[in-house]
């Protein structure tokens, strides 16, 4: 949620700021009277409430039928005054939730997604004679199976089996590994259902409701991503500890991509339900640049031990999530599919989202509270690592070679062989 006093003091660079972003009527002219108009009402009420505690103290000894008559109105008009500003505040508040956050002046400026900038590359982009792309070799290895997928859930679902299912465990667990014992960060196993509250803390309520898996009875709400839950952990509390405060955890995501309706409808890019490893910290404000360069790099640091070439890339305004002041995206090349896959999306959040959640922390004892700044950055999507690593690890005879980070993890396997091929040495 964006800071109140910003939008009263700098009301015109606020518009063009999000303009900037794509929000193309922005209703900030709107927030500000209906702010004007609670704090008139505010004012009013209290001069009341003024006037009626001073008539009491004169009351004591007794008072005219004139005064009582007063009274009673004042009280009235109290009750009118007070339903009227709980009106105004639930307007207020349900505009204010809708404002995305504003982006940091570094953010490249665009018209679409495609006017991002490239900030950095590693590895060279492999070129692999007739590379298959991954919907065919997984398939042809008995491995990944879309047709059973689709019929025990419908469109965007699959199953993996053998060594393709063990090769995404492995992952999850050495990319925890890394990241607890090497990069600092401790593990957090998260609910995948949600209240309410917490989605809205996260600010995937109520703009996003459309694409989220919703029950009604318990109005509890599938996580789309692991983010969701760590934004909300400390929500309510004023932290007594030091920061940063550096979490990772591993979840399932669910999505029903309606926004990316008609895209990417084979294989396994986009799905309705996949796997992250999600990292989260919670920093003194100003010091979001710093931990966000340090996130790109912990990111960074596993495709580099997988030996995966990538490229980071700054996503325009208009390209950068809701609650997302700056975003770094990291993608891979995979060159089955013959293209750039997102695999890690880094950003800043500054204090959006603990002023939705009303977290705070003291810089020491007795300070005064203040809002922290956060950052999320995925470490890393399986699905897309998924696929670079199938299609960039292939094998001239159909096989795929194992990672060798990833070896100790499958008990020494070094290559993923067909399933029956599998069995039959077994």
């Amino acid at each position: 949620m964006l800071n109140l006093q910003l939008i009263r003091e700098n009301p015109t660079q606020v518009e063009e700021q999000l303009r900037s972003r794509g929000e193309t009527n922005p209703p900030v002219q709107e927030v500000l009277r209906l702010d004007e108009q609670r704090r008139k009402l505010l004012v009013e009420v209290e001069t009341l409430r003024a006037r009626r505690n001073e008539v009491s103290r004169q009351m004591r000894g007794g008072a005219s039928d004139e005064v009582r008559a007063e009274m009673r109105q004042v009280g009235e008009r109290i009750g009118q005054i007070e339903t009227l500003v709980s009106e105004t505040e639930s307007q207020l508040n349900t505009l204010m939730l809708e404002l995305p956050n504003i982006p940091d002046a570094s953010v490249p400026i665009g018209e679409t997604e495609d006017d991002f900038e490239i900030v950095g590359m590693w590895g060279e982009p492999r070129k692999i004679e007739g590379a298959k792309a991954h919907w065919d070799l997984g398939p042809a290895l008995g491995l990944l199976d879309f047709e059973r997928g689709v019929k025990l859930s419908g469109t965007r679902f699959y199953v993996m089996r053998g060594a393709l299912a063990n090769l995404q465990r492995a992952l999850t667990q050495w990319m925890l590994d890394v990241h607890v014992r090497e990069h600092g960060y401790t593990e957090v196993m998260v609910p995948y259902l949600l209240k309410r509250d917490a989605l809205v803390w996260a600010t995937q309520l109520p703009r996003f409701a459309g694409n989220l898996y919703h029950d009604d009875e318990s109005d509890l709400w599938l996580i789309p991503t692991a983010e969701s839950a760590l934004a909300g952990l400390y929500a309510n509390e004023i932290l007594e500890m030091p920061l940063p405060i550096k979490m990772v955890a591993y979840s399932a995501c669910f999505r029903k991509e309606q926004f990316a309706s008609g895209r990417d409808t084979r294989g396994i890019k986009r799905g309705h339900q996949f796997d992250k490893v999600e990292m989260f910290q919670i920093v003194e404000p100003g010091a979001d640049m710093t931990a966000l360069d340090e996130m790109v790099e912990h990111a960074s640091d596993l495709l580099r031990r997988l030996e995966l070439p990538f490229r980071l890339k700054a996503l325009p305004g208009v390209d950068i999530s809701f609650q997302a002041a700056k975003t770094i995206d990291i993608e891979i090349w995979s060159p089955g599919v013959e293209e750039w896959l997102e695999v890690s999306s880094c950003s800043t959040v500054r204090d959006f989202q603990a002023r939705r959640a009303n977290l705070r922390f003291r810089r020491e004892r007795g300070a005064r509270p203040e809002y922290p700044y956060e950052l999320n950055a995925s470490g890393l999507a399986l699905p897309r690592l998924m696929i670079g690593i199938m299609e960039n690890y292939q094998q001239p005879d159909g096989t795929i070679a194992v990672p060798e980070p990833l070896r100790g993890y499958m008990g020494g396997l070094e290559r993923i062989e067909s399933l029956s091929s599998a069995r039959r040495d077994g």
